[in-house]
């Protein structure tokens, strides 16, 4: 028995709308947008009486999804948008991009920023981590002579 695929990751935000704008101008699809409550949710989930709503982002080329969740109940238990990299547990989504230093003038305008700064690595990468929504820790990949 091995994985088939990868379908989705997870992502909580306080306010959905934002972060569905920012991944749009990233290049993700909003495919859909929908409440997810009652007594099955909430026993996969563990948190029983759940209400979420949740919006499914694709990746452009289709493979990959993020699915946005804003938690009305119950309460948001812990806060870790800004934990630093070397935090244990979830540490960042990369993304290549065909445009880094044009994304990053886009994503600025929504208030990304640059964690510390654009590296080179090995003339077949530029990179960087930026803060998203929430100060969401990302990775942005541009690939070199491609």
């Amino acid at each position: 028995m091995a994985v088939k695929r990868m379908d989705n990751v997870g992502i909580a935000f306080a306010d959905l709308d934002k972060a569905i704008a920012f991944f749009e101008v990233l290049g993700l699809d909003l495919v859909q947008r929908m409440m997810v409550e009652g007594e099955w949710a909430g026993r996969v989930t563990g948190l029983r009486d759940q209400q979420v709503e949740i919006a499914m982002m694709r990746t452009p080329d289709g493979h990959s999804q993020l699915e946005l969740s804003r938690f009305l109940a119950p309460e948001i238990a812990q806060d870790n948008r800004t934990a630093p990299v070397n935090s244990l547990g979830y540490m960042r989504v990369m993304f290549a991009v065909d445009d880094l230093d044009g994304t990053l003038a886009q994503l600025g305008k929504l208030g990304a920023t640059v964690v510390d700064e654009v590296v080179n690595y090995r003339d077949v990468y530029r990179l960087c981590y930026i803060r998203g929504p929430e100060g969401l820790l990302i990775g942005l990949a541009e690939e070199l002579g491609a």
